[in-house]
């Protein structure tokens, strides 16, 4: 039986060394600012830098990995006699998944001797990362690659999505709310509450007044709906005391700990802006 690769993107928002530690490959969405005809990969810019650009007006757009990089990665991993199985990002809010369906097509009249499989997370940012982790726990235990993928494909839309965000002009901007409505809600401190359903997209599901209570409306998600001795992310747009915070609620009033905290990279918050935080866990459904 072959051993296997774990492949995700840039989506996941682990960093560079998380990804080391847990020996996946990673492949990278890209990102360039308006007006500029430089493209960056989701490294290439401090993420400081990429908030800072974005705070003073700029606005970032993202492209999907195509096939050809895909393949050229999997082919990689193909040739060094592993398997592939990739867990990416939400068919429901990028092309990216269907452009590595497409690479493992053509790749396996090429290699028919391996295998590869794709799942699409219907997640995005920490949400991936999530399912990635408790793919890899799996894998350690011993799972066989088929094993592996439909553990991911039965915890998918287990795994929840509770986010906010501090400006709603970056939902404006791609269409999620009106400009009425993200004049008057920045205007009178609206924050909404936001998940991604099990289609995979972003869809509002709430309004509070204020960022406390956009905070604690997070947290509530999570004591109502969260499996016992679930693990617990959170990312967050250049608002790590707001993640912090978050941490806090969900640890001192509903028990659980918080394993991970890390950065909103530029694929998700070129979309949700600075400010935006999110929880993610197991749930009994989204």
């Amino acid at each position: 039986m072959a051993d296997y690769k774990i492949f995700t993107d840039s989506a996941c928002d682990f960093t560079i060394d998380a990804i080391s530690e847990r020996g996946l490959v990673c492949l990278p969405l890209t990102f360039r600012f308006e007006g500029e005809e430089k493209e960056y990969k989701n490294y290439d810019m401090s993420i400081t830098e990429f908030y800072d650009r974005m705070k003073a007006g700029g606005v970032a757009k993202t492209a999907a990995i195509n096939t050809e990089s895909f393949a050229e990665g999997f082919r990689g991993a193909l040739e060094g006699g592993y398997d592939v199985l990739y867990i990416g990002f939400s068919t429901g809010l990028s092309t990216t998944y269907n452009s590595a369906r497409l690479a493992a097509l053509e790749l396996a009249e090429e290699y028919p001797e391996r295998k590869i499989v794709c799942v699409d997370t219907l997640a995005a940012s920490a949400g991936v990362a999530l399912l990635v982790d408790m793919v890899l726990e799996k894998k350690a235990e011993g799972a066989t690659i088929d094993e592996a993928a439909a553990y991911a494909e039965e915890l998918k839309l287990k795994i929840a999505h509770w986010f906010t965000v501090d400006d709603l002009v970056y939902l404006k901007r791609g269409g999620r709310v009106s400009p009425t409505v993200a004049f008057v809600g920045n205007l009178l401190g609206i924050k909404p509450v936001l998940h991604v359903d099990n289609e995979g997209h972003l869809t509002n599901v709430s309004k509070s007044r204020g960022r406390h209570a956009s905070i604690l409306a997070l947290a509530e998600r999570l004591g109502k709906t969260a499996e016992a001795g679930s693990k617990v992310y959170i990312s967050h747009g250049s608002c790590i005391d707001d993640a912090k915070k978050l941490a806090s609620v969900v640890e001192e009033k509903y028990g659980f700990k918080v394993q991970l905290i890390t950065d909103v990279g530029p694929v998700i918050g070129a979309h949700s802006g600075p400010g935006t935080l999110a929880l993610f866990f197991v749930a009994s459904e989204r």
